[in-house]
């Protein structure tokens, strides 16, 4: 198997599949409303919608990054409050995070696996490098947004 198909294959287990893991981002968050989404369980914690937020901004910058621009990391990290908290933008933060997931699954599939090796000007590690940390991240998160679900049951 081609690691760029393996490593889509891990895109996909985790986003909605079947991961080693036993839990899936769109699984997860499909069964949570905007309500829970935005439930901070003291002022230092983030929400789920705001690591929802995080998730989706870091997919987008390692994406770049992946892709040849050079960019910086802001100051917030991506975190950075829901203005607003209704379902209809709960819904469009998750679609958000599908369009992600769509845009990941169409640069690997047309990616070369010799490509993988290539480096990052701002910090010398490979596109393979950004893309593993990338899905290591997303799992980091998932199961901090699994905890924080544990509230609402």
């Amino acid at each position: 198997m081609k690691e760029t198909a393996r490593l889509q294959k891990l895109f996909s287990d985790l986003y909605a599949g079947d991961p080693w893991l036993d839990v899936t981002l769109a699984g997860t968050l499909a069964n949570l409303n905007a309500q829970q989404a935005s439930y901070k369980p003291n002022g230092h914690w983030n929400s789920i919608w705001e690591i929802t937020n995080h998730l989706i901004a870091w997919r987008e910058n390692v994406l770049k990054r992946v892709n040849g621009q050079t960019l910086q990391t802001p100051s917030h990290n991506y975190f950075s409050a829901v203005a607003d908290t209704s379902d209809d933008a709960w819904q469009n933060t998750l679609q958000k995070l599908h369009d992600s997931q769509q845009s990941w699954l169409a640069f690997l599939n047309r990616m070369n696996d010799a490509d993988l090796e290539n480096k990052y000007a701002l910090n010398d590690h490979s596109y393979a490098d950004h893309i593993h940390g990338i899905l290591h991240h997303d799992a980091y998160h998932l199961g901090q947004i699994v905890m924080l679900a544990k509230h609402h049951k």
